[in-house]
């Protein structure tokens, strides 16, 4: 007779604690039939000391110890490579499953900004932008997204104990690869650890989401979520936001600035006032005449406009606008009593800048 192949029992997956926020993590060690006071502990661990050896826990009793190791897990991203600019800018490379994500950081003098992703590859397919050349793959889990900010800060705290002293990372923005408000139910968990007490504790007024439009999204957070927006805006009209953004075929920018009233009618952190942002494309929308549209269309919208010079990419037509067209553009807001700024250029020369995350494999 054949013997019976004994079959192996599958092992239970075990859970990313990195994807809970506070409600979530109470939840999780009620179910492990320990009192909730216990997740505070837990994220205290995680966030505040960025410990992630649970046996190293020392509140912990040995009981949860146990319970913990069988059930769960604090698992960072693989990192596969960093590049550093020139400027100080530096590219994070890291593989969530198959997928290649890129994380920004760009310090100053006292400090830092971290630009983090929320998507592998973006579907909105914008002409000007190397993501949108990817397409779209999926949306990253909560803990996809924590994790590149716990990795950085992490990261940071090693230097200074080698006495490589960079800025602490002050400010996030949601502005890398992807679309955040198209993966809103995991987007809205990661900002709540983001701004928790017993998360990373990060001010309201220095994490940005950075958005190409999508409406109902708008809506629906306005009220529920109160950090800084900015609307990648880049054209002063629907016919040329039409042929450089086809989000636009749905959500036209009077969609678009009508939203953006409505969060801002609800939000303390952005101080009554948005950013747009506005790519600088050379003869599609730097003349005198857009930046006259572009201050008509922004009229009634509290705002200080971000002009973004283009960023080269490959496979594109596109090109920058000469500086004394982004020059004249910008005096000819600022003389209307707008608040005009230029973003400087930075990580460029590593493919960090705005507009070049492609983190595909084989661009290392």
């Amino acid at each position: 007779m054949l013997k019976k192949k004994k079959l192996k029992k599958k092992k239970k997956k075990k859970i990313n604690l990195l994807n809970f926020n506070l409600i979530k993590m109470k939840d999780f060690v009620l179910k492990l039939g320990e009192k909730k006071f216990r997740a505070v502990q837990i994220m205290e661990w995680i966030y505040k000391k960025h410990c992630i050896n649970f046996n190293k826990m020392s509140n912990l009793s040995n009981n949860l110890k146990k319970k913990l190791e069988n059930t769960s897990i604090v698992k960072l991203p693989k990192y596969i490579k960093k590049k550093k600019s020139s400027d100080g800018t530096i590219k994070w490379n890291f593989l969530f499953k198959t997928e290649f994500i890129e994380t920004v950081y760009i310090p100053e003098k006292k400090r830092a900004t971290l630009c983090i992703s929320s998507q592998a590859g973006c579907i909105l397919k914008c002409g000007f932008c190397a993501t949108g050349q990817l397409g779209y793959t999926r949306n990253l889990l909560v803990s996809e997204i924590i994790s590149q900010i716990w990795f950085v800060i992490n990261k940071l705290n090693q230097y200074k104990l080698k006495k490589l002293i960079l800025p602490s990372v002050t400010n996030i923005v949601m502005m890398g690869m992807g679309e955040p408000l198209l993966n809103l139910k995991n987007i809205i968990i990661a900002i709540d650890i983001i701004l928790g007490n017993y998360g990373f504790n990060f001010s309201k007024n220095k994490v940005t989401l950075s958005t190409s439009g999508i409406v109902p999204a708008i809506n629906k957070i306005a009220g529920k979520i109160d950090i800084s927006l900015a609307i990648s805006l880049h054209a002063p009209n629907d016919h040329i936001r039409n042929m450089i953004m086809p989000i636009n075929k749905i959500y036209n920018i009077n969609l678009l600035l009508s939203s953006v009233k409505n969060y801002l009618s609800k939000s303390t952190a952005n101080r009554g006032i948005v950013t747009i942002e506005y790519v600088m494309l050379l003869k599609i929308n730097d003349s005198l005449h857009h930046a006259k549209e572009l201050m008509h269309l922004l009229k009634d919208i509290p705002c200080k406009i971000n002009l973004i010079p283009w960023n080269p990419i490959k496979n594109s037509h596109y090109q920058c606008s000469t500086h004394k067209r982004i020059i004249n553009f910008s005096n000819y807001l600022k003389n209307k009593n707008l608040i005009v700024t230029i973003r400087k250029n930075r990580g460029s020369d590593i493919n960090a800048a705005c507009g070049q995350l492609i983190s595909k494999k084989h661009v290392y």
